[in-house]
């Protein structure tokens, strides 16, 4: 059963469309994450399902009952939603105790377990001014769980933590499905965030939704340049190494491979010929770039098995076709 269902939504403020028409569906339970770069309408959506901002056309209903916008609703939104925005907006000068009493009507021992679970317990006598950001939003986090919402909305919830409270807020994000039962929807401009957390991904671009699907298949397979280089490194292929690269691939556009989709090997063995031209150490991998006879590309590899200047032959593992060839070149 769809817990959330968007038809036909759009947006069009003053004279310009902000969000082209889309529709869509989540099921109770179902980790759904929202794709695109910075403009694209992401955080737009996510008012919109809020109920924060009214839609052009459409309707957003959540498990059948629609979501009141504020063009038809005093209070606009829907008591089942609750939407984390990327400032905590917290009271200032109060106690984080404090904030979460004025705002719970839960029994003490609910309130004690959400306390725990956003790994806040020490924070309860300090005040909301003396909170680092990721406190702060934790905070926020457990002041919304109190309304006990069926859906959450995550509004770039990671995007202004360093590493460690970013791993933090991960790790409570995971356990609201599994522990609580609460449904969530996340917007994230970086894939990092979402290819190993969502079942389900919408790529957004200016407004319209270019693809959709797993996240395996999004990674391997994009719809076009935008979506691949959304989530990672690539390269793009055309003229006479596409062939040789991946005679089996048939079509039009321009072969994309992920670096670690590419095997090097040494001279004279299958595969397209080419010479090292920089090695770079990435911690958990080496990236070789190498120079093919009219594409340089980029490849990921375990140890640096090859030197800088070493002739190589390149293998491709995996590879798709796009219709956006581009420049051609190590994307």
């Amino acid at each position: 059963m769809e817990l959330l269902s968007v038809s036909n939504i759009s947006l069009q403020e003053h004279g310009a469309v902000v969000l082209h028409p889309l529709s869509f569906g989540q099921a109770a339970g179902r980790r759904l994450a929202l794709a695109g770069e910075s403009g694209a309408g992401k955080s737009t959506l996510l008012q919109l399902i809020a109920g924060l901002v009214q839609p052009s056309t459409g309707e957003v209903r959540i498990a059948g009952s629609r979501v009141r916008g504020p063009a038809v609703a005093l209070v606009p939104g829907h008591p089942g939603v609750a939407y984390l925005s990327q400032k905590s907006d917290l009271p200032k000068f109060l106690r984080v105790e404090q904030v979460l009493r004025y705002a719970s009507q839960r029994p003490a021992a609910e309130v004690a377990a959400l306390v725990a679970l956003c790994r806040i317990d020490h924070l309860l006598g300090r005040r909301t001014d003396q909170l680092s950001g990721g406190e702060q939003q934790r905070v926020a986090l457990a002041r919304l769980l109190l309304g006990a919402p069926r859906l959450l909305l995550l509004d770039e919830p990671f995007s202004n933590l360093d590493r460690v409270h970013k791993r933090t807020m991960q790790a409570i994000i995971e356990e609201l499905g599994t522990r609580l039962g609460i449904t969530c929807l996340l917007v994230s401009h970086d894939a990092a965030d979402v290819l190993s957390w969502a079942d389900e991904i919408l790529v957004l671009r200016r407004g319209r939704l270019v693809q959709r699907g797993a996240p395996e298949h999004i990674y391997h397979q994009p719809a076009d340049e935008y979506t691949a280089a959304l989530f990672g490194d690539y390269n793009l292929v055309h003229g006479p190494e596409r062939q040789a690269l991946a005679p089996t691939v048939a079509g039009p556009g321009a072969l994309l491979v992920r670096p670690e989709q590419l095997r090097l090997g040494p001279a004279g063995g299958e595969g397209v010929g080419g010479t090292v031209r920089a090695v770079r150490f990435f911690g958990s991998y080496y990236e070789l770039e190498v120079q093919l006879p009219t594409v340089a590309v980029r490849v990921r590899a375990g140890q640096a098995a090859f030197a800088v200047g070493a002739a190589v032959r390149v293998a491709v593992e995996a590879a798709w076709l796009i219709n956006e060839p581009g420049e051609g070149g190590a994307g």
